[in-house]
């Protein structure tokens, strides 16, 4: 049951009560507690929602950038996480495995608020050894979700 209503939300979190216990065939109170249980227990942290920056705010720089850490003793990757993340800037931050260590994505008001970012803020704790921005240009699908509003080519797919 569990991993079928995360399923539904996951597929659209406005899904009422009602419909989620329509299509698991329990009461929507059944749902309700099942989505409180999994809250309560931190497996569903939050929900989102998923927008076209074209439309919403056209000004806003999206990056995603990469850290190469020296990882600290006895603590890992963990204390230099926590400080990146604490920046309103960052909007995710991600442990990688490959050719660096953390991914972080951050948010801007425009190219320079980014690199001043990058420069000023990242490059400079202790423990970041390099650093490699990419900045976003432009968003296809997002979380499951196609963010052109043109149908997707099938060409492709099969």
């Amino acid at each position: 049951m569990k991993n079928k209503i995360i399923t539904l939300l996951q597929q659209n979190a406005r899904f009422s009560n009602t419909a989620i216990g329509e299509m698991l065939g329990i009461s929507p109170e059944e749902a309700a507690a099942e989505i409180k249980k999994l809250e309560d227990e931190g497996i569903i942290r939050g929900y989102s929602v998923i927008l076209d920056e074209e439309r919403y705010d056209k000004s806003t720089v999206y990056a995603t950038i990469e850290l190469k850490v020296t990882p600290q003793r006895d603590c890992g990757f963990d204390d230099i996480a926590k400080t990146i993340m604490m920046y309103d800037e960052v909007e995710s931050l991600t442990l990688m495995s490959g050719s660096y260590d953390l991914a972080v994505e951050v948010k801007g008001s425009n190219l320079k608020d980014v690199a001043l970012f990058v420069s000023e803020r990242l490059s400079t704790i202790d423990g970041v050894l390099s650093t490699a921005t990419h900045f976003i240009l432009k968003k296809y699908k997002e979380k499951g979700i196609f963010i052109d509003d043109e149908e997707p080519d099938e060409r492709g797919l099969g």
